[in-house]
């Protein structure tokens, strides 16, 4: 092959690798997903100068573990599976990306949460990170660390 050919047929490759649409961020997330680690650190809990963490890994046939759809339509659902297998705590809400970020609006035990969470994408899932007032206790400096990864629902 001459040098000139083989240059084309480089740049030609080059060219259709570059035009592959990579998978959006709402393209990848819509499906369902198991929580596998969550942090959750308050500052000030409660109006107090006290630092609250909850750590839980979900290891060892945990109690609950903590499982969600998202839809392509922008619905998504959320819930709790127990050791039988039965769901409970179930919450629907809406969500929809916007450049790296997952918003999400649901109600969960009367509460309306509206939240945003910076996702990276990872080999199992995505982890996921979020601002929030998680304590209640109007200060939205409590912030949480999620891992997640991908389930089939059946």
């Amino acid at each position: 092959m001459k040098p000139k050919h083989f240059i084309l047929l480089f740049l030609f490759g080059t060219l259709i690798v570059a035009c592959k649409k990579e998978e959006s961020l709402k393209e990848y997330l819509t499906g369902s997903w198991q929580t596998t680690y969550l942090k959750i650190e308050m500052p000030t809990v409660n109006n107090t100068d006290s630092l609250s963490v909850y750590v839980d890994k979900f290891e060892n046939d945990p109690e609950f573990v903590a499982q969600s759809t998202y839809k392509e339509d922008g619905t998504f659902s959320a819930w709790f599976i127990n050791r039988e297998n039965k769901k409970s705590n179930e919450s629907v809400g809406t969500w929809f990306v916007k450049t790296d970020s997952l918003f999400i609006d649901y109600v969960y035990n009367g509460r309306n949460i509206k939240v945003a969470y910076k996702i990276i994408k990872t080999n199992l899932g995505f982890d996921a990170e979020s601002k929030y007032d998680w304590d209640e206790d109007t200060d939205f400096d409590d912030t949480l660390w999620m891992k997640t990864k991908r389930i089939k629902i059946e």
